[in-house]
Formats: structure tokens, C-alpha cells, sequence
């Protein structure tokens, strides 16, 4: 116990040490989530919590208590956090992309939001005990479904469609939409709780809204215009962006407090419309940036609770929330939004998910703290404050479990899901891999082949295969990617090093040995320049069969071939007649597809295919009773 008060001692005295392990609890949740692929936000609750009440319960006072540590700066530090995240969500909005989203989404935006903030305000009320200010301000935060929690829970579950796109786009759009709610009620709260006019400090606040948004443009299309021009050089631009964003809200700011949130999401919604050539490169900056701010803004918040504040917070009245928003808000919101565009059973699965995310608790914290600031210097005491930020963990915590336990059941129970096998996602179009692809199509395989290059995937697109044009290891990917379509990655780009990246970024969702890459070396075993096994993917074909020795013989005349074996055709009669081919793949008679390498030989059988590369057929003479098939 004298190391845990020792501890909690230098932790609230030390900003370093503080500053230490919010970094290292927030990453090492991100890292551990990633590992157990679990729900990050979730962990890096669980680790604020551990730190905060829970330590202070078990020795006296916790080990990390940020508004403490950081006094007056603390309040500050969480704004401009949720500023950047704010502008992350808005460089994600594409108006294109609203389009794509159809008209469930729409009209889930435009009447479903306001619906939802109306009935989640008297929910907060009535249930929860909240006084109405403070419900207002709770309840526009609570509109808001984290794309973050709902991409993993649509992959879990399978569920494709437009059951998919209406949870994946609706997340996307509703997160800044949900901020605006709340800093527009906030707003007017805080203008007259200074004794000023409602109506007044409305009408002020709609022209502070519309100011901030104009600087906020100003911004995009001032920041669009120099990297366009070439005015800045490359290795200045995600800086700038970051200090940007900063001289964004602080000037935003200056015109009325909060709106700085306004500016930065038009700010990133400019930018993200502005057709930016180096926005990919922008954008993983930016994401590398948002995930670091998004661990600490978890840690502190959960950290800065106290036991009492949870004590409060564990009652019948937050269970009657919990209870209102599940089953009336949600299910309501959407079904008087979307009726007449969705069947009834879409209708039943979209009225029921609706995990809350990231912007929901960040905004959440940074509301409640601002309301108890104002009570304590204003004429109003807003009962409840307090209890925003563990009713919106309570809320996450609640919907990220019920939700993603229950997704794949009523999905499959309402036929939503995927019914036919998952395919494949073939990383990287060139002359080898677009005929593989076909052999697989051919063969009844789902096939994707994705590339960044729109001139490498025209062979792909005269081929009539299903194409992704983008990166895949980018966050844009993980929007427009149906995951739920493939369960095997093939990574075959003429980039070694990058196969193996793929495979190490899509290893923890598909699994690893459902990853694979061709052998790098012809010497693979023996060579130092391979990557290890841990870091790459699984070796397709066998060892030392690389890119190079596959294009080579293609361009000598090898190609595929689909090869059904039978009684009186088996696996050995076929290696006897075709000694020279390699077999790629085999399907099997559960409609399984086996991708074959070292250690992982072909098992033939009645009814298997084989899936083979290797001579033309007229080079080598089949058996009599064998009627090959070209690929």
C-alpha cells in the first residue's frame, strides 16, 4: 500500500509522469485492443478507471487525477483534443459520400437527429434526473454512432447490404453533426445563464455558428489552395496542418467560446472536398495524430472521475436511460425517419444497433466539465453536470456489449447476413494476379482486386472483376471496403515488403493463416533479407516460387487451368500428366477454398478442383479420359 501512496504522490505532483502514462495507458489500450481485437474503447476506459477511482478506492487516493495535475490548463487541453478529433471526423465527410449513403441515411440525418435529440432530452430528464439544460446538452451528444465501434461489429457479424452501408455512413456523418447539437445548446445555456435574452442569444449564437463555419472554410480552402500551388514544401504540410487546426479554434474562440469546434469540422469537411492530391499522405498524419489524442482525452476523463461521482451514477435512474434510449429513442428515430425506404426487417436490425463511440464520450466530458465550470461561476446550479460523463460511459459500455453480442444472432435471425461464403481480396493488379482472379471467379470465388493505380487495375476491369481502387491500409479503405465480403487477403503487388504489410494489417482480423504473399527470395530459407515469418503472410505456392520466376513464365506461355479430379481422374494421375504445374489452389467439395504453399499440399479427392498454373495445355499431354478446362 506505501508503493501504491508513493505512486499516486509523484503522479499528481509530476505533469512529466502524468503526461507518461496517459500516453502509455492510452496507447497500450489501442495496442492491446488491437491484439485481443476488442473494442478499444472499451480498454482505454477501463484503464482511465483503473488509475483514477478504482486506485483511489483501494489506496486512498488515485494514481493519476489530471484536472489536479494540469489545474487550470486541463480544461483547455481536453478542447483543443476534441478540436482535432472534430476535424478528423470532418476530413472523412465527403459529400460524395452523402449521395452514396441513399435515402434512409438522409433522412435518418436530417429528421432522425433532431428526433433523437428531442426524445433523448426528455429521456435524460425523466429518467436519468438530469435538469433540462444539462439533458439538452447530453442528449444532442448521444445522436452520435462511432464508425469506429460499427465497422469491427459489421465484419463480426457479416451483415453486408444496405443494412451495412446505412450503420457505416451513418456513423460517418452523424459525428459532427451530434458536436453541433451540443455546442449549440451549450451556447445558448451559458449566454442566458448570464442573464441575457433566449432569443437573443440565439439568433447571436446562429451568427457566431455561421462565422465560425466561414473561418472554417476560409481555412480549407486558404490550406487547399497553398499545397496546391506548391507554396509549401512536403515535409511541412501535416504540421501545418496540425498548427492550422490550432490557429483554426483559437481564432474561432475569439468570436464565442465553443465555437472553435464549429470552424474545425468545416475546416476538415473543406479540406476532404477540395480534391487535395496529397490528402492520403495528410490524412495518415492526421489519423496517427487523432488515435494519440484519442487515447489521452479517454485516460484523462475516466481518470478525473471520482467514486463518489460513480456511485452516483450506478442507479435505477441510469438504468431507466439506458432502457429509454435502447428501446424507445432509438428504435423511434429511426423507424419515423426511414419509413417507407427501409423492409421491416432492416428497419428492426438498424432500430436496435447504434453503439456509441469515440466523439460521444470526448464530447461528453468536455460539455459536462464546461456545465459544472458554469455552475460554479454563474447564477444557476445545472443539477446533474456531473453525471454526463458517466452516463455516456455507461452508455458506451452498455451498447458496445449488447450490440456487438447480439449483431451476428439477429442479423443471421432476420436473414440480413451474408449467406454465401466470404471471398477473397486480392492486394495488388498485374498480369499474373488478374489471371489468378479469374481462375477464381471461374471457380465460384468472390474476388476483389484492389490497387491504388486506376491504370494497373484496367486488366482487372476488361476482365469484368470487382475492383477497389485505393489504398487498403488507409482509413478510407476501412469506409469504403466491404470486410464482410472477404475472409482471405492475398497480397501479390510487386512490393515484397508491402505484401507483408498488408498481411500484418489484415492478419488480426481474418486471422493469420488466412494471409498470404508470394516467396520473396529463391533462396527464401537462406536469405536475410526476408522478412520473418511473424511480419509477413503465409507463402503461397512453395518457397522460391517469387513474382519474378511467375511473370517470366507467363510470359513464356504458362497459364491457369481448373482441373475437377474424379474416380477415375485423381490427384496423382494429374501430377503424372502436368509434372511441371504448380498448384495454386484447391476447392473442395464443401465449396472451401484451400490456398496450397509449404507444409499445405493438396488433398484431392472426388469432386475437388484443382486450381493449378503451369504450362499451356498443348504442351503436355492429359490423360485420355481427362477434358481439361482453362482458367
Amino acid at each position: 500500500m506505501d508503493i501504491g501512496i508513493l505512486l499516486a504522490g509523484a503522479a499528481g505532483s509530476d505533469v512529466i509522469f502524468a503526461c507518461a502514462m496517459i500516453g502509455s495507458l492510452g496507447l497500450g489500450a489501442q495496442w492491446l485492443a488491437w491484439r485481443l481485437q476488442a473494442p478499444a474503447i472499451v480498454l482505454m476506459s477501463l484503464a482511465g478507471l483503473t488509475v483514477g477511482p478504482l486506485w483511489s478506492v483501494v489506496f486512498g487516493t488515485p494514481l493519476l487525477s489530471p484536472q489536479a495535475t494540469f489545474g487550470d490548463v486541463f480544461r483547455p487541453i481536453v478542447s483543443l483534443a476534441v478540436a482535432v478529433i472534430l476535424f478528423e471526423g470532418g476530413l472523412v465527410l465527403k459529400f460524395e459520400n452523402l449521395r452514396e449513403a441513399g435515402a434512409a441515411v438522409r433522412r435518418m440525418i436530417f429528421i432522425g437527429g433532431p428526433l433523437a435529440w428531442i426524445m433523448g432530452t426528455f429521456a435524460a430528464y425523466y429518467a436519468a434526473g438530469l435538469d433540462w439544460a444539462s439533458a439538452v446538452v447530453f442528449a444532442g451528444v448521444m445522436v452520435v454512432t462511432g464508425p469506429t465501434v460499427i465497422m469491427p461489429l459489421m465484419r463480426q457479424s457479416k451483415l453486408g447490404g444496405r443494412p451495412a452501408q446505412f450503420l457505416k455512413w451513418e456513423g460517418i456523418v452523424n459525428d459532427p453533426i451530434g458536436a453541433l447539437f451540443a455546442v449549440a445548446s451549450f451556447e445558448i445555456i451559458r449566454v442566458a445563464s448570464q442573464g441575457e435574452s433566449i432569443i437573443g442569444a440565439g439568433i447571436w449564437i446562429i451568427a457566431a455558428a455561421a462565422l465560425g463555419t466561414m473561418l472554417g472554410v476560409a481555412f480549407g480552402w486558404g490550406m487547399s489552395k497553398a499545397f496546391r500551388e506548391g507554396w509549401t514544401p512536403e515535409y511541412l504540410k501535416a504540421p501545418l496542418i496540425l498548427a492550422s487546426i490550432v490557429l483554426c479554434y483559437a481564432l474561432a474562440e475569439l468570436i464565442e467560446k465553443e465555437i472553435g469546434l464549429v470552424a474545425v469540422t468545416a475546416y476538415g469537411m473543406t479540406l476532404a472536398n477540395s480534391k487535395l492530391a496529397g490528402l492520403t499522405e495528410l490524412q495518415k498524419f492526421k489519423e496517427d495524430i487523432a488515435v494519440l489524442l484519442v487515447s489521452g482525452v479517454f485516460v484523462m476523463l475516466t481518470a478525473d472521475l471520482t467514486p463518489a461521482i460513480i456511485s452516483q451514477a450506478i442507479n435505477w435512474n441510469t438504468f431507466a436511460f439506458l432502457l429509454c434510449m435502447l428501446f424507445i429513442v432509438r428504435p423511434l428515430s429511426v423507424w419515423i425517419s426511414t419509413y417507407g425506404t427501409l423492409d421491416r426487417k432492416e428497419a428492426i436490425l438498424l432500430g436496435w444497433i447504434a453503439p456509441r463511440g469515440i466523439v460521444a464520450v470526448a464530447v461528453s466530458g468536455l460539455f459536462g466539465s464546461l456545465l459544472v465550470d458554469l455552475s460554479r461561476e454563474g447564477r444557476f446550479f445545472f443539477e446533474g453536470a456531473d453525471q454526463i460523463t458517466p452516463l455516456a460511459f455507461a452508455m458506451v459500455f452498455t451498447t458496445v456489449v449488447l450490440h456487438g453480442f447480439t449483431i451476428g444472432p439477429l442479423s443471421r435471425g432476420l436473414g440480413l447476413a451474408r449467406k454465401e461464403k466470404p471471398g477473397v481480396l486480392m492486394v495488388g493488379a498485374n498480369a499474373w494476379s488478374v489471371q489468378f482472379a479469374t481462375a477464381l471467379e471461374k471457380s465460384g470465388i468472390d474476388v476483389i482486386v484492389a490497387d491504388s493505380n486506376y491504370r494497373r487495375l484496367k486488366s482487372s476491369r476488361d476482365a469484368g472483376l470487382e475492383i477497389f481502387m485505393g489504398e487498403v491500409l488507409s482509413e478510407d479503405a476501412e469506409i469504403k471496403l466491404d470486410h464482410a465480403r472477404f475472409s482471405t487477403v492475398i497480397a501479390l503487388s510487386t512490393n515484397d515488403s508491402y505484401n507483408a504489410l498488408v498481411c500484418s494489417h489484415f492478419a488480426p482480423e481474418v486471422g493469420r493463416h488466412m494471409v498470404y504473399q508470394l516467396s520473396i527470395s529463391d533462396d527464401e530459407e537462406n536469405d536475410e533479407r526476408v522478412v520473418s515469418s511473424n511480419a509477413r503472410g503465409r507463402t503461397l505456392i512453395r518457397r522460391g516460387r517469387t513474382y519474378d520466376s511467375l511473370i517470366r513464365d507467363q510470359y513464356r506461355g504458362w497459364e491457369f487451368a481448373r482441373t475437377p479430379l474424379t474416380d477415375k481422374y485423381s490427384l496423382e494421375q494429374f501430377r503424372k500428366d502436368r509434372p511441371k504445374a504448380d498448384i495454386v489452389a484447391e476447392l473442395r467439395t464443401d465449396g472451401t477454398l484451400v490456398l496450397l504453399g509449404p507444409n499445405r499440399e493438396a488433398r484431392g479427392g472426388d469432386g475437388t478442383v484443382l486450381i493449378s498454373f503451369s504450362p499451356e495445355l498443348k504442351d503436355e499431354k492429359p490423360a485420355a479420359d481427362f477434358a481439361p478446362q482453362p482458367a
